[in-house]
């Protein structure tokens, strides 16, 4: 018989190279020493990297970032903890449109979610923008995300645990913490680094509701408008980008940490 050549792995490489290729350029022109992000690259140095750590305003928008991150990744992660819990453990009545308007934010394109949420904040609320406000668009963002990932570690071990557990006279509670919320941790622990990164990263809403103190993705925006902090520019969304992709790949790997895939016991074929 003929061999037939798979086309999806030269597909699947392709598809990799168009949208990633692009990004992985970043990197590379921010170690070059011109003021100007071309070819042929005039000298590779890290005097940019340098200068990040002595310009106070990128060090304001940093502390920002972290301390919206931070907030936002601990109160998302007990919200989807929760809402996690109640879609796999009980029958809710209207489950499925309850799941949606959860996840909606998640369709609605962040532009339109800026500006309703700025409408409702100033207009309607005459709320100051702060970084309580970034944080509240922030954890609207990040629930569904961390609802996910815990629904997911919650689905992925045996339930006959907890059940084994309230046939031996434990509470629900006490289930909870001595049984569930540890098969639960490697999700849990994966829901903060996912929302902490997205929190981190995510520039649209901060555009919108951070007022006059910026997180570290509207500060580089606004950098750019000066040609001669480009290379300082390239430095940082580097290592937000190197950043965000360690985070994301720890993330996962604790998700998928202990996870096995449960099948009906059936006669041996």
């Amino acid at each position: 018989m003929k061999k037939t050549f798979d086309l999806l792995p030269l597909y699947a490489a392709l598809f990799l190279v168009f949208l990633y290729g692009p990004v992985l350029l970043l990197p590379l022109f921010s170690f070059n020493d011109n003021l100007f992000a071309t070819f042929p690259l005039k000298s590779l140095t890290f005097k940019h990297y340098v200068s990040l750590a002595t310009t106070p305003g990128m060090i304001h928008a940093l502390e920002n970032s972290l301390a919206v991150g931070l907030g936002v990744c601990l109160l998302s992660t007990i919200l989807g903890l929760l809402a996690a819990i109640a879609f796999t453990r009980y029958r809710l009545p209207l489950k499925a449109p309850l799941s949606g308007m959860i996840l909606l934010p998640l369709v609605v394109p962040s532009v339109v979610l800026g500006v309703g949420l700025l409408v409702i904040l100033r207009q309607m609320l005459d709320f100051d923008l702060s970084l309580w406000t970034v944080g509240a668009g922030h954890l609207l963002l990040c629930v569904p995300f961390s609802m996910l990932v815990l629904i997911s570690r919650l689905e992925g071990f045996d339930r006959s645990l907890e059940e084994a557990s309230a046939d031996l006279g434990e509470t629900a509670w006490r289930t909870f913490w001595r049984v569930t919320f540890p098969l639960a941790l490697p999700g849990v622990i994966a829901s903060l680094i996912m929302s902490f990164t997205i929190s981190f990263d995510e520039f649209v809403l901060a555009f919108f509701l951070s007022g006059t103190r910026a997180t570290l993705p509207v500060y580089l925006f606004s950098q750019l408008r000066f040609p001669q902090n480009l290379p300082r520019m390239l430095a940082l969304g580097s290592s937000i980008l190197l950043l965000s992709a360690i985070l994301v790949i720890c993330a996962e790997l604790l998700r998928q940490r202990g996870t096995t895939v449960h099948k009906p016991l059936g006669p041996a074929s």
